[in-house]
């Protein structure tokens, strides 16, 4: 892939492009990273943008070393996550106020509604996992939190 291509703004990629239709059955082989949204680095992977999904979206998402994604909330929408390689942590809640880490062959689940800020807990090493919802959009239902107002 041409990282002239790599978007980590958030704006719009091609992600069709990623996807092979055998008629029916919708495959990715392309998981490397093509874009990003708040410093989450993320491969093409499969959502209503490229596939006849409704309902789900996975990804696998990357997380530089140190990096942070500034704290949010999924609104009305589930997340699972399998953590491939890396340890984070999440500080959640009311003001990010609690916290809990997670390493390598965790699974984890956000509750809907849940404030929280991820942090990639190594300086050297990145941070590789595999994310699924349940929300075909991916990150749109996705709102800022201010962890600093409560």
């Amino acid at each position: 892939m041409d990282k002239s291509e790599l978007s980590l703004t958030g704006e719009q990629v091609d992600l069709s492009k990623y996807i092979e239709d055998a008629g029916g059955i919708h495959g990715l082989r392309d998981v490397d990273r093509v874009r990003g949204w708040n410093n989450i680095e993320y491969g093409a992977g499969l959502s209503g943008k490229n596939t006849p999904s409704t309902g789900l979206s996975m990804n696998k998402a990357f997380i530089p070393p140190g990096g942070i994604a500034k704290a949010h909330i999924h609104v009305d929408f589930d997340v699972m996550i399998f953590l491939l390689k890396g340890s984070v942590r999440h500080e959640f809640g009311p003001g990010c106020k609690k916290s809990v880490v997670h390493s390598a062959g965790d699974m984890f689940y956000i509750e809907p509604g849940l404030p929280h800020e991820v942090f990639n807990c190594s300086d050297i090493d990145w941070v590789e996992a595999i994310v699924a919802r349940s929300d075909a959009s991916e990150w749109q239902n996705i709102v800022p939190y201010d962890r600093d107002s409560e």
